[in-house]
């Protein structure tokens, strides 16, 4: 008979990790060690029991929790105290989930490289020189170094997707809407999606099984739920209509991105998809769009705050924050109606595809304090090379999944994005399922992680 663990001895394995890392790691802002415990001991004298009972898990501290102090990364926070927890946080904990801690993250989520000053920046768990990326940061980092099973994150442009890519993890950004988020600071309301972290598709389908619909909108509850009854050991390759945009989103790419991404697409092919070039997809103006839009809705939520504690933001914050107060109404109204023309877009261009595939990010993780890198043959800053392939699909809304496929020669991660219809969540996760079970797609453990679990 398979040993059974305890729920208190997995949760306490889980906070020491967290500890034992933490001064290297800065995944988290603070721990709910007395309240994870007690939750976990609760849970041994339990009928009924949850469908994520026991599970150890983290959340980005943007999201509201009663018991533990919500930061949002910044010291002007220091006085909130939520009333309520999160609507995704009462999810869980109704199912038996058990949180173990806040996790760290680019201040107001207003950055892709994860940088903190306030709370430290959390590093790469395969090259302490590189980032994590961001902002999800120590969501990601906390699911690498294994203190969580889960991780939760915020995706506006790229934030769950590209940490999750830079760190060898799935990274699921969810259809537009479709995990509420009530309870979760904002960055920018209009692009802001409660997104997941976990090391494999099938883990991430659990926790989305949990967290999907919202009261408001059942109708997403039930189209999503549609695809549970697929055979997750199916082949859900064969007929597939894998759309593949070489401009663009090939386009000034390390070459080891694009080499990991084509064994990908002609093993897709073997076993039965159908490769489709998509040669007209318009991405002019899109990095434009959705910087307006974050621009204006950021302001707005942070006016009140700038004006009483200005001087408690990390100054790139403070500064990019200021720039909404010039964006014009006009140019706001414009950037909206080009969301809509996108989405819009998409709707066509998916009656042609199933999926379409891109490189989650064209470089690898770059190293801490690089403002500018190099992605072909020009230099650019680096949180625009970063988000370059991800934006869109916050616009769009559509379901993006980050997939691990492999190593570069540096031994950092590289990512792969699958881009699905609305509320296809869950075909994504079971197209990234069948990828794991033949070898394509895989989670592999930090150095660190290893001789940890060996110390």
């Amino acid at each position: 008979m398979a040993d059974v663990i305890r729920p208190v001895d997995l949760i306490g394995s889980c906070l020491g990790r967290a500890r034992r890392l933490a001064r290297r790691s800065h995944a988290y802002i603070s721990l709910a060690a007395d309240m994870a415990l007690r939750e976990a001991r609760a849970l041994e004298c339990r009928e009924g029991l949850g469908p994520l009972a026991g599970i150890p898990y983290a959340c980005k501290d943007v999201f509201d929790t009663v018991d533990i102090a919500t930061t949002a990364g910044s010291r002007v926070m220091d006085d909130y105290r939520p009333t309520e927890d999160a609507s995704a946080i009462q999810r869980l904990r109704a199912a038996g989930a058990i949180l173990i801690g806040k996790t760290n993250l680019h201040e107001f989520s207003y950055g892709i490289t994860g940088e903190n000053a306030a709370f430290g920046t959390p590093t790469n768990p395969h090259d302490e020189t590189r980032i994590a990326g961001g902002s999800s940061s120590g969501s990601v980092v906390a699911v690498a170094q294994g203190s969580a099973a889960f991780a939760l994150g915020t995706d506006t442009g790229g934030s769950v997707r590209v940490p999750a890519a830079l760190c060898g993890l799935v990274g699921l950004k969810p259809t537009m809407g479709l995990i509420d988020t009530k309870g979760v600071i904002p960055f920018c309301w209009s692009l802001d999606h409660v997104g997941l972290i976990t090391k494999c598709c099938a883990d991430a389908g659990d926790v989305l099984q949990v967290l999907a619909g919202r009261e408001d909108a059942p109708a997403c509850q039930s189209v999503l739920f549609a695809e549970l009854g697929r055979d997750p050991e199916a082949n859900a390759l064969r007929g597939l209509r894998i759309g593949v945009p070489r401009r663009y989103f090939f386009d000034d790419v390390d070459p080891e991105i694009v080499g990991a991404v084509d064994d990908v697409l002609m093993r897709c092919q073997d076993l039965g998809a159908r490769l489709v070039p998509l040669s007209k997809l318009g991405m002019d103006h899109v990095r434009t769009a959705s910087l307006i839009i974050q621009l204006v809705e950021a302001f707005a939520w942070h006016k009140p705050r700038l004006r009483i504690h200005a001087s408690l933001y990390g100054q790139d914050v403070r500064d990019g924050l200021l720039q909404g107060q010039f964006v014009l109404a006009e140019q706001y109204v414009q950037a909206l109606r080009f969301m809509e023309v996108k989405r819009l877009e998409f709707d066509r261009l998916f009656r042609t595809v199933d999926v379409m595939v891109t490189p989650t990010t064209p470089i690898v993780a770059p190293r801490l304090g690089e403002r500018m890198v190099s992605a072909g043959d020009r230099d650019e800053p680096v949180g625009n090379v970063l988000a370059r392939f991800t934006c869109l699909f916050n616009l769009t809304g559509n379901p993006s999944l980050s997939v691990p496929v492999g190593r570069h020669s540096t031994r950092l991660p590289i990512g792969l994005q699958l881009i699905g219809r609305p509320y296809e969540d869950m075909k994504l996760l079971s197209i990234g399922h069948t990828l794991e079970r033949i070898g394509m797609v895989r989670w592999r453990a930090p150095r660190e992680a290893i001789l940890d679990r060996q110390a």
